[in-house]
Parts: structure tokens; sequence; C-alpha cells
């Protein structure tokens, strides 16, 4: 959805679920509530805070400490395993308190939506209130424990904007009366969207604070940007109307896991887990009925090493195992080459495998060399299979495994999966 021409009505709510993840196993145990929790995907010495509670960000506990560091600073911290089926069914019932209030709502991630009521002014005669509303109805409808911050805005950039200046449990609006008042005391680096590289950008042509950048004219900002998101920009800052909520289908698709000490001691396991990213993004890509042309690997190692690598398909791929062959070819080469250490070594940290440039299943053309139609019906089949009847019940071999160590965890990002039948975003 696109509205450009001047809007000032602040119709666009941005609702943050405050701490989710800590707050969702707050939610559930009692015996959690108003202690420092860190919900980890692994909970030794060695296992990544990914979500930390209201209590533990108060006494310094961040998102990506090391458990053993975040223990150092809080003794008193309560470290959870992530528990994602819990999460996205609490995802799922907040999305259904808030399109009580409009069909307009927009899941952005697993903790947070847009609230659109530009549609629905002659039902609601104050925003504010609603706002208070939607606050209450989560609580008493979903989890007495649970908290969101509010922006208020007549765009999603700025709504977004406004949830993230008073946390937990914040409630702001924006309005041209009040805009450069909130922006005066801001950073670049403050505003959504804006990381440290583009602010350097901003800065090395004038534009030095979130007032400079509201005032600057949009053919200044695309020269500066060298593209249209300088004009972005401008129609965000300047009430130019909505360019944030606009529906379009994936660009590219992520499978990343963090590697536990335990499964670092094991070249199989390693193994093991490469495999499950790539059937993970085959399954997506079942879903979306597409094939990908470009796929990447990279990893992480715990003294702060990388390795990447990037592969341009000559066909179109969708199946999982055919991924991983390539994958794994390219980085024995690599190694052979080289002469270096095994990519999956001891000392991984992380590993990730992404695919792009999709093109619709119906869109793959023949091969002239290997005829893949019964292969392609067949996965095709096999998911329907699942989907029907359970993951479990029809699995192939390289899926039947004593001790899986493929974990099922959720990130902050993209939530696509969970939304595609009644409201593609």
């Amino acid at each position: 959805m696109k509205r450009i021409g001047q809007y000032t009505k602040p119709t666009v709510l941005f609702v943050d679920m405050n701490s989710f993840f800590a707050s969702c196993e707050q939610q559930v145990n009692f015996y959690l509530r108003d202690r420092p929790v860190a919900v980890c995907v692994y909970t030794g010495k060695q296992g990544c805070v990914i979500a930390p509670s209201v209590e533990a960000k108060r006494l310094g506990v961040k998102l990506g400490m090391r458990l053993d560091e975040a223990m150092q600073l809080c003794p008193g911290l309560v470290p959870v395993e992530i528990n994602s089926k819990r999460y996205r069914e609490f995802h799922v019932a907040i999305i259904d308190v808030l399109r009580q209030f409009t069909p307009d709502v927009f899941p952005k991630s697993i903790d947070e939506a847009v609230v659109d009521l530009t549609r629905c002014q002659l039902m609601y005669k104050d925003v504010w209130q609603v706002a208070l509303q939607i606050k209450s109805d989560i609580r008493t409808k979903v989890g007495d424990w649970l908290r969101c911050s509010i922006g208020i805005a007549p765009n999603a950039f700025l709504a977004k904007l406004g949830s993230d200046l008073h946390k937990p449990d914040g409630l702001v609006m924006i309005t041209p009366e009040t805009i450069d008042d909130v922006l005066k005391d801001l950073h670049l680096t403050d505003l959504p969207g804006i990381g440290q590289r583009m602010a350097k950008r901003l800065q090395d042509q004038g534009i030095l604070t979130p007032l400079n950048l509201r005032y600057a004219s949009p053919e200044r900002l695309r020269a500066v940007c060298k593209s249209i998101i300088g004009w972005h920009w401008h129609l965000r800052l300047n009430f130019g109307g909505e360019v944030d909520l606009e529906t379009s289908a994936y660009k590219s698709m992520q499978a990343m896991r963090t590697v536990s000490a335990s499964q670092r001691q094991s070249p199989e396991q390693l193994d093991e887990l490469l495999q499950s990213l790539c059937l993970t993004l085959e399954r997506r890509m079942m879903k979306q009925d597409v094939f990908c042309q470009e796929v990447t690997f990279s990893c992480r190692y715990h003294d702060s090493r990388n390795y990447g690598d990037e592969i341009k398909l000559p066909e179109p791929r969708q199946d999982g195992m055919e991924l991983y062959n390539l994958i794994r070819q390219r980085f024995e080469r690599f190694q052979h080459v080289n002469r270096c250490e095994p990519i999956l070594n001891r000392s991984i940290r992380s590993m990730s495998v992404s695919v792009f440039r999709f093109i619709p299943a119906q869109l793959v053309p023949f091969s002239l060399f290997e005829d893949n139609t019964r292969k392609n019906t067949l996965r095709k089949a096999v998911y329907e299979v699942k989907a029907k009847f359970g993951s479990d019940k029809l699995m192939r071999a390289t899926e039947l495994r004593d001790n899986p160590v493929f974990r099922d965890v959720i990130g902050f990002g993209s939530i696509k999966d969970l939304h595609d039948d009644q409201n593609p975003f």
C-alpha cells in the first residue's frame, strides 16, 4: 500500500511488544515474573542472549551477549531456552486482537505490527483512545504480563519512531505540530532504518541531525543517497504520504542458526545442521511456489573470522539437498585450493544460508540436459502430504535422525509464513 500526497492525520499505529520472547516466558511461568530473564537458543555458558527481559535490560544485559558474560553482569539472571512454538502462538493471538479494530493490520516481525486506521476514521474519533484500548485488550485477551509500546503518526515510519521513544509500555503521538520537538534531541541513528554507514554518508554531506534531514530538499537527498531512498526520507519526515506499507513478495529468504558447543565437536552434526538449513529454505520456497537463482552461505567463528560464498545458479533450484551439495562442493574446493582447515570446524559460532532472485515455479524452463519435472512434482506431492497429515508422516531419509540437532527457533525478522494465507505482507 503506497499513498503519495500530503497527509497529516495521525491514523497509523505501530505496535511494538516489549521484550516479547522473555515476556511470553514470564506470562506462562509465574516464577519468572519480576526476575531478570534471558531467552537463549542454548543455555550453555557459550550461549547467546537473544531476548533479555525488561528487568534484565535494566541491569545491563543486552541482546547478543554471551550467556556467561551476562551472568557475570547479572548473577541473578535466569536463562531460558527458546520456545518458538509458544511465541508464534502469542504472536497470532495478538494479531487477532489487532484485527478486531481494522482489517488493515500489517505484521512487520514476530513482535511488531502496523495498525492502519486511515480507512476507519468514521469509526474512531480518538486514535489515542484506540491505542489505550489495544493495550488493554492485549493484556486481558492474550496475557496480563504482556506490554507494548505504541507510536501514533500519519505514516508507519513516524509511528515506528514514536514506539521507540518511551519503552516499556509507552504511548507517543507524532504530528506536524510536534515532530520538530521530537527530532531535535535525536541522533540520525535513532531514526528507524539509518545505521552507522548511512549516517556517515549523510554527515559527510552536511546533514548532521534528524532536523537537517527533515529540512533538506528532496533533490539534495536523492543526490546524497544516490537513489529514490532520499526522496522517501523526505516524504516520511514531511508528511508526504505512505511509502512503507507496500505489500511485496519475498526478495530473499534466510535460514540461520547459532552453533552450540556440543555441535561444534562433531563434524557430522555440523553437516546435519547445514542440511537442515537448506531443507528449511526448500520448505519456504515450496510454500511460495518459487525457485531461487542465487544462494549464499556464510559462517562466523569465535575468533571473529568470517567465511562467505555466493553461488549464482546455472538453473533455478528449489531442492534443499541440491543446494546443500552445491554449498559442500564449493567450500571443499576452497579448502583444497587454499590448503586450509575445514570450513565447518570446532571454532564455528553460527552458519547461515540465504536464497535470492526468485522465479515463479511455472516460469522455470525445462532443462536441456536433465528432466527435473518428475522430481519437482514428487517434491510438491511430499509437501502436500505433510501439510495434510503432519510433517512427521512422510520424511526423506536425510531427515530421519535419532537426535536431530536442528532446533526450531524464530527470529525478529520476517514472519510472512505465518500470515501468507490471511494477509500477504
